[in-house]
């Protein structure tokens, strides 16, 4: 299938670094990861806990809001539905936040997305990449390490979450980081859904 650039966007064979506030150091003894809201019962995963889960390898294309797009990167981790098998969900959940960290709060970033969506191989908490010019190499600090969600392609990047803390499952939608300060709740980059 031929990758398709959507409206507004350019290819890059870069993976362009932005981000707001500080970068996350991470400390394997203080890193926690929560799955919480609409659950039975809430689940907290150490480090060594999170990297025992099956891992999965797929190739996402990304396209970031402020118009760039890059096809075909490799990433490996820990696909979404994974950690959805952990929990028991309250029956009517239909979204999330994924939470990261965010200057010095570790749940102060937050991504809105259809619960639905994220239950392929493309929608992944990554540790790991690789593209035509890059051999295997973990993901930089500066692109979330060690572990970022990359969501499905249908989703611009923002919705992305670095330092990945924790997923909140709702039964309602809830704007997140990006979304309260009046970016597209849905951000399908094919429609261009920038802004609300």
């Amino acid at each position: 299938m031929k990758n398709k650039l959507p409206p507004g966007q350019f290819e890059t064979e870069n993976w362009p670094i932005l981000h707001v506030g500080d970068v996350y150091e991470f400390q394997e003894e203080t890193w926690d990861f929560r799955l919480f809201g609409e659950v039975k019962e809430e689940v907290t995963l150490s480090y060594a806990s999170m990297m025992k889960l099956p891992k999965t390898v797929s190739s996402i294309n990304m396209h970031c809001v402020t118009t760039w797009s890059k096809f075909g990167s490799i990433f490996e981790g820990i696909a979404f539905r994974e950690l959805v098998n952990l929990v028991e969900l309250n029956e009517g959940v239909d979204y999330v936040k994924i939470y990261g960290y965010y200057n010095g709060d570790r749940f102060a970033y937050s991504a809105n997305l259809p619960l639905e969506a994220l239950l392929e191989d493309d929608a992944l908490f990554v540790y790991r990449w690789k593209d035509e010019r890059h051999d295997w190499e973990d993901i930089s600090p500066k692109h979330g390490y060690p572990l970022r969600f990359i969501p499905p392609e249908a989703f611009y990047l923002w919705k992305g979450t670095k330092w990945a803390s924790g997923i909140q499952f709702m039964k309602g939608d809830e704007a997140g980081f990006w979304e309260e300060m009046g970016y597209s709740m849905t951000a399908n980059p094919f429609k261009e859904e920038r802004y609300r």
